[in-house]
């Protein structure tokens, strides 16, 4: 919080009053307000009040508060501490999972280990990727597989395993992606987190296991051996464009991988691009997440989303 503390009599009152500082407080305290400046300091608190009347707020429903205290007189001290107290609205309460790979209770289970009923293909059809002992593999060829549902900003929890047999290497070893935002009517144009089989696999730093594909190389390369399952925790912030579909906020995200920070919140460029620098294509507020058929049999489990 931001206090911009001013002292009457002291000549320079008027030159607060302008755009800039004002605009950056929090709160505006007039002190000294006691003995021969109380006068000075209610009539210099009335006027601030009045200029921050005119000033943008800097976040919705928040204004400056203007007020008066005496640190000699021990009077207004207290009212400003509790001005910095936010009370109203009350978070609300949820259960956490026992560790922190569960699912806590205020978030909508994408894959609980029995079935694919909250993913299709892209044409619609029920997901024909294979599901057996509470997890389930691409099955090469028949596509790549979104959710039923939309989403926009969220916290995306998915464990996923690179197989145990070594058969190709670079791109081509245990590869898939986490997208989102996945847009089929224009084609991928999600926003793709890497999944690959980096250990002891070297290939391009921004395509590795972990990376935002072609825009971010990962900070570490945290990749378990093949056959070992991994877990990305995924925050990801939504870009947002105005009414003629221009951009007004980039999309973010940050990725834990197996536990590890690999991408701290990071600015991202537009949507995925083999080919090309990425671009950004206006969208609806909310789309599906995609997990990619890469022709190699990667598998996943225990997936869960929270809507942030």
């Amino acid at each position: 919080i931001f206090f911009l503390l001013i002292s009457p009599g002291g000549g320079d009152e008027l030159q607060g009053i302008k755009r800039g500082i004002v605009e950056l407080a929090d709160l505006i305290i007039v002190n000294k307000a006691d003995g021969a400046l109380k006068k000075e300091a209610n009539k210099i608190a009335h006027e601030y009040s009045s200029a921050v009347k005119l000033l943008r707020p800097k976040v919705n429903n928040w204004s400056a508060r203007v007020v008066t205290c005496s640190a000699l007189e021990q009077k207004g001290i207290e009212e400003i501490w509790k001005i910095t107290e936010i009370w109203e609205p009350e978070p609300m309460i949820i259960i956490p999972g026992n560790t922190n790979s569960e699912a806590p209770s205020d978030a909508i289970i994408l894959f609980d280990g029995s079935n694919l009923d909250s993913w299709v293909h892209k044409t619609g059809e029920d997901a024909k990727w294979s599901v057996q002992d509470g997890y389930f593999t691409v099955k090469p060829g028949s596509g790549d597989i979104l959710t039923k549902q939309s989403f926009g900003s969220c916290q995306l929890h998915v464990e996923w395993r690179s197989p145990s047999i070594i058969e190709s290497e670079g791109q081509g070893r245990g590869n898939s992606g986490v997208y989102f935002m996945e847009n089929t009517k224009l084609g991928d144009t999600g926003y793709e987190v890497q999944v690959l089989d980096s250990y002891n696999n070297r290939t391009y730093s921004n395509g590795q296991a972990a990376s935002v594909y072609k825009q971010h190389m990962p900070l570490v390369n945290a990749s378990k051996k093949p056959g070992e399952w991994q877990s990305y925790d995924i925050i990801f912030t939504a870009p947002i464009f105005d009414g003629d579909g221009r951009l007004v906020k980039h999309a973010y995200l940050t990725v834990f991988h197996n536990g590890v920070l690999v991408q701290n919140n990071v600015q991202i460029q537009g949507y995925v691009k083999f080919i090309g620098y990425p671009e950004y294509k206006a969208h609806p507020s909310k789309l599906p997440i995609k997990l990619q058929d890469h022709s190699n049999p990667v598998s996943y489990r225990n997936i869960w989303i929270r809507e942030l």
